[in-house]
């Protein structure tokens, strides 16, 4: 699900462009959405442009594209038929089962939390939507949960759009390990982290998208990957 400023912004460019054939600038999309600065309307676009519902057209200036609506926002604007991205608000469905996934006492029920971007960071995930059994062999100690996976940017760590991550719960995690982000509290990625001085960076397994790099304070761990389940 995108997360309420995510949504915001999509519809005030969409609307914008309807009315004026143009989408507005840095400075009108910060002062419609009362945002302090440029930054975190570029953080926005972002985030709406690799999860495929922005465009930027090359070599414009102030060309943006709506490639499509989420479900609440599309009630409003004819043409839109989207798919939603599903997290902690998503409904509860029929629960699918992955080909690893074992049955009986080799298996233990996890619950699944929603979906998890691997791309840009998406709203942060708390509450169950399903449950899946997953293999004993592959957990550790403590909790885990799991995350559908959505995006392509850790698609070279062998992490595929649609796989579920398994996730150990925990706070903390050596370099070089891929884990759940949460970032400024809200929105939460699956990336490859390294700490680097006083900063943290966030690496994709994917040319295609870059690195980002954040402050301490930022980032909160809220589990490692343990293993994949595979839906064919």
């Amino acid at each position: 699900m995108l997360t309420e400023k995510q949504r915001e912004l999509l519809v005030f460019i969409n609307r914008r462009i309807k009315e004026t054939g143009v989408s507005p600038s840095f400075d009108e999309m910060k002062e419609a959405l009362d945002l302090r600065s440029k930054s975190g309307i570029h953080r926005l676009i972002m985030a709406l442009e690799e999860r495929g519902f922005l465009r930027r057209l090359p070599n414009r200036a102030r060309a943006l594209e709506v490639l499509r609506l989420p479900d609440a926002a599309s009630t409003r604007v004819q043409g839109f038929s989207p798919s939603v991205v599903e997290g902690r608000f998503a409904k509860k469905r029929p629960s699918p089962r992955p080909s690893s996934a074992a049955g009986g006492g080799d298996a233990l029920d996890l619950p699944v939390l929603g979906r998890i971007a691997a791309g840009t960071p998406i709203e942060a995930i708390q509450h169950e939507i399903d449950r899946l059994a997953a293999p004993k062999a592959m957990l550790k100690s403590g909790e885990h949960y799991i995350l559908e996976v959505q995006g392509e940017s850790m698609i070279e760590a062998g992490i595929h759009d649609g796989d579920f991550a398994v996730i150990q719960k925990t706070d903390d995690a050596a370099n070089g390990e891929i884990v759940v982000a949460l970032v400024d509290g809200e929105e939460a990625t699956l990336k490859r982290i390294r700490r680097k001085g006083g900063s943290i960076a966030l690496e994709a397994a994917n040319p295609a998208f870059e690195t980002r790099i954040y402050g301490p304070d930022r980032v909160a761990i809220q589990g490692k990957l343990v293993g994949l389940m595979r839906k064919y």
